[in-house]
């Protein structure tokens, strides 16, 4: 094992033991994955995140016999789901599935979010969209999922869950958190009254913007000094 994926499977280790202790999951019903190289590591199934190891989680191939694996303990029951992305979106690097609280009340109304607040740019466009159900660790969830996923990084699963995809695992997860984030934020805004909905064009000119915000990568080289440019509006 490389210093690199031994590395990653730290990560996965830290980012899944995180995500409970910071309730945006409970118990071992969520799981992630990241890629590495040709294989799609990803925590193992029925597995206290206190008690897993770097070591425990399993690898599986992005191509190859589709469904196998290498490790002391079998990939979670959703494995089918994470692979199925990762095969289809070469660009997706890291994918966090969780039965976060209000995530999971929309997808059990099956409800997609609408453009209620700005940061669903993140996603890919004006709408999360909630993927039709099927029994856990199918392969029609799977359909469902990629289907929800068109154009996205992000989507609900219908009286489940939500999925979140990033181009590495650290983005993965700060749209994980994201997605809940504008799940309540709608929730909410929606026992007060009808929300106001932002237009596709206002959600396309803040995707434009978000080459420069949200989560970066750190720079390779040392920053020159420039000037900051005025904000268009007073958001952040």
């Amino acid at each position: 094992m490389t210093k690199e994926e031994k590395a990653l499977r730290k990560a996965i280790v830290a980012k899944a033991r995180w995500m409970n202790s910071s309730g945006l999951n409970r118990g071992t019903s969520g799981n992630i994955s990241a890629r590495y190289k040709e294989v799609m590591l990803i925590t193992p199934s029925a597995t206290a995140y206190e008690a897993m190891t770097p070591e425990m989680i399993a690898a599986m191939p992005l191509d190859g016999e589709y469904g196998s694996w290498e490790g002391p303990l079998k990939p979670s029951t959703e494995w089918r789901f994470h692979l199925d992305i990762m095969k289809a979106r070469s660009n997706v690097g890291g994918i966090v599935h969780t039965h976060s609280t209000y995530a999971t009340v929309l997808g059990i109304a099956r409800k997609e979010i609408p453009a209620v607040h700005y940061m669903i740019a993140a996603f890919g466009g004006p709408t999360i969209r909630c993927a039709g159900y099927a029994r856990y660790g199918t392969k029609e969830l799977s359909d469902h999922a990629l289907k929800a996923l068109e154009g996205r990084n992000g989507c609900l699963l219908a009286n489940h869950g939500m999925i979140a995809l990033g181009a590495n695992l650290d983005k993965a997860m700060w749209l994980a958190v994201e997605l809940e984030t504008i799940a309540r934020q709608y929730y909410l805004a929606s026992v007060l009254g009808n929300p106001h909905i932002l237009t596709d064009a206002q959600i396309e000119e803040t995707a434009q913007g978000f080459s420069t915000y949200g989560l970066q990568e750190p720079p390779k080289t040392k920053a020159k000094p420039g000037k900051v440019k005025p904000a268009k509006s007073a958001n952040a």
